[in-house]
């Protein structure tokens, strides 16, 4: 956690997903940093999204076995419905996992004091193997 990101850890601890956005010209951006990539601003505020999003990538942690998980541990690169990306564990099968599928954040309390935000599939969402 840093000046930067603190505003993503408090946002979590809350079950809100809070993303960085320039004051300038509004550009969203994720991993959050001090200055705008696009107009290098260093004016920001934080905004709360939907949480809903795209599987866009994904890689399945097999060795070295990842801590709390029980078995391989998949990744996912997803992109919001805002059009920012963001990298997170994956909640469920490696079966219920595609590139396309819709996704939910849902926020994972963690005994340390952490709160992690995830991402599991839309009940009800079909699953295409073929990626559309």
């Amino acid at each position: 956690m840093s000046q930067d990101t603190q505003f993503f850890w408090d946002g979590a601890r809350e079950h809100r997903l809070l993303i960085q956005r320039c004051v300038g010209c509004g550009v969203l951006r994720h991993p959050p940093g001090p200055t705008c990539p696009s107009c290098h601003g260093f004016d920001w505020d934080a905004v709360p999204v939907s949480g809903l999003g795209t599987v866009r990538s994904f890689v399945v942690q097999h060795h070295p076995p990842a801590p709390g998980f029980d078995g391989p541990a998949p990744i996912v690169l997803v992109e919001l419905e805002e059009g920012v990306r963001l990298v997170s564990n994956f909640d469920g099968g490696i079966t219920d996992l595609a590139i396309g599928v819709p996704v939910e954040v849902f926020f994972l309390d963690q005994e340390e004091g952490w709160t992690l935000p995830q991402f599991r599939r839309v009940p009800g969402s079909a699953l295409n193997r073929r990626g559309t």
